[in-house]
C-alpha cells in the first residue's frame, strides 16, 4: 500500500535536510537521551510539504491539469500551494474568512488562489469541495489520503536512517496523517521500535477513538495548539494508528507552555504549539536510559502570537509574578513595600497605585506589582516575605 523509499525520492526535490539535534536539556528532564527532528526548519516551516507534493506529484496529466483545491488555515496550505507552484498547476486553496492575514499572504506569496469562505473550517470545505465539483478540480485532502499519509511516512526513513538505535518515535496527532505516516513506516523498518502519539488534552480525538474501538467526535476542542484542534480524526488514519501506534499520551496547555519557553530558551528554536507536542510530553514517560525522537512538526506562528506565548509561559515557570498587596493609605507605606520587594531581589518592572481604588478594608489601596523574578520558589519566598510584614495579599 505503501512506498516509503519511492515517495522520499519525489520529497527530496523540495524539502530541507532537518538532522537531529540532541538536546541536553530535555533529555535532563526526563532522564532518556531526547533528540529533535526540526520539521519547523522544513521549506514552508511544517511537515505538511511532504504529504502535499507526494500526493500532487503522483496525479495523473488530466487532473495536474485541471488544477487542485483544498481547504486549510494552516499549514496545509502552504504545502499545497507551494507544491503546486513547483509542479505547475493552478492552486485554488479555500480559507475561513477569519482567517489571520498572515496566513492568507502566506500562501499567496506561493502564488495560489486563496478564496476566503465561511465562519468555520466545516463551512470552507463544503465550499472548496463544491468548487471541485463544478471546475473539475482535484480535492487535496489534509490528512485522510492515502498518498499524503505516504508523504508524511518519509519522516520515518529519514529518523531511522540518521539514528542506528532508536528505541522511541514521538509524534503530535491532530487529524492522525502525520502519525499514521510514521509509524506506518517505522513498523516497517523495525516492528521493536515504539511510536508515541501525543494529542491536547481536550482535542484527545484519536486517543478516545482508539480507547473505544470506533471514531468519535468531540463536542469541543479547546486549546492553544489550534493545529491540532481536530474534534474527528481522518477515517484512514484511524485505521493505521489503531494498529501501529504503540501509545497515546495527552498535555495541558500549561505543559504546551512550558516546553514552548524551554525550546526557545535553550534551543533558541521556534515551533507553534501544536508542533512542540511531544516535548511537552516528556515528563510523562514511564521509561529511562532510552533513545527517544520528538518530531516537532512546525513553525508557523506569527510574532503577536509568540510574544503572548511567551507572556503566558514566563508567568508559568514564574519569570515573571503578578502580586497584588493591600496597604495603608498613608504617606511612606508604598515606600516601604517597595524597599521590602528590593531586599528580596526581585526587579520591579511596573505598579499600578491608585489611592482612589477600594481595598478589603477601609483607608487600605491596594497595589499590583508585576516583577521580574528567578522561579516559582523565588515567587513563593517573596509572598511569604510580603506576608511577614503584615501585608495583605490578594
Amino acid at each position: 500500500m505503501f512506498d516509503f523509499e519511492k515517495a522520499r525520492a519525489r520529497v527530496s526535490e523540495v524539502t530541507n535536510p532537518t538532522h537531529l539535534i540532541y538536546s541536553e536539556v530535555f533529555s535532563e528532564g526526563c532522564n532518556n537521551n531526547v533528540y529533535i527532528k526540526p520539521e519547523n526548519l522544513q521549506k514552508t516551516e511544517s511537515f505538511k510539504l511532504r504529504g502535499a507534493y507526494n500526493k500532487l506529484s503522483k496525479l495523473d496529466k488530466e487532473a495536474a491539469a485541471k488544477g487542485i483545491i483544498t481547504a486549510s488555515a494552516g499549514n496545509h496550505a502552504q504545502g499545497v500551494a507551494f507544491s503546486a507552484k513547483k509542479l505547475g498547476m493552478k492552486a485554488v486553496i479555500c480559507m475561513p474568512e477569519h482567517t489571520p492575514m498572515i496566513k492568507v499572504d502566506g500562501t499567496l506569496k506561493y502564488g495560489a488562489e486563496v478564496v476566503l469562505h465561511g465562519a468555520s473550517f466545516d463551512e470552507c470545505k463544503e465550499h472548496a469541495l463544491k468548487l471541485a465539483e463544478e471546475k473539475g478540480y482535484t480535492f487535496i485532502p489534509p490528512f485522510d489520503d492515502l498518498d499524503v499519509i505516504e508523504g508524511q511516512g518519509t519522516i520515518g526513513l529519514e529518523i531511522v536512517d540518521e539514528l542506528k538505535y532508536v528505541d522511541y518515535v514521538i509524534v503530535p496527532v491532530g487529524g492522525g496523517g502525520l502519525i499514521s505516516g510514521v509509524a506506518k513506516c517505522i513498523k516497517q523498518i523495525s516492528p521493536l521500535i515504539k511510536v508515541i502519539g501525543v494529542e491536547p488534552y481536550s482535542a484527545r480525538s484519536m486517543k478516545e477513538s482508539i480507547k473505544r474501538g470506533e471514531i468519535v467526535t468531540l463536542e469541543g476542542v479547546d486549546t492553544i495548539a489550534d493545529g491540532t484542534a481536530v474534534a474527528r480524526v481522518g477515517d484512514l488514519n484511524y485505521e493505521i494508528c489503531k494498529d501501529v501506534v504503540d501509545d497515546w499520551i495527552t498535555v495541558t496547555d500549561e505543559e504546551i507552555l512550558m516546553a514552548f519557553i524551554k525550546l526557545i530558551e535553550k534551543h533558541k528554536l521556534i515551533a507553534e504549539p501544536s508542533g512542540i507536542l511531544p516535548l511537552a510530553a516528556l515528563d510523562k514517560l514511564n521509561f529511562f536510559n532510552k533513545n527517544v525522537v520528538c518530531l516537532v512538526s512546525g513553525g508557523n506562528i506569527d510574532m503577536s502570537f509568540i510574544s503572548q506565548l511567551i507572556n503566558k509561559g514566563l508567568y508559568e515557570i514564574g519569570q515573571i509574578a503578578r502580586i497584588d498587596v493591600e496597604i495603608a493609605n498613608i504617606p511612606g507605606k508604598l515606600n516601604e513595600l517597595l524597599t521590602l520587594i528590593t531586599s528580596t531581589k526581585a526587579n520591579i518592572i511596573s505598579i499600578e497605585h491608585d489611592g482612589f481604588k477600594e481595598a478589603s478594608r477601609f483607608k487600605n489601596i491596594n497595589v499590583e506589582l508585576t516583577l521580574e523574578t528567578n522561579g516559582r520558589d523565588h515567587v513563593k519566598k517573596i509572598r511569604e516575605a510580603i506576608e511577614r510584614k503584615g501585608y495583605i495579599l490578594h
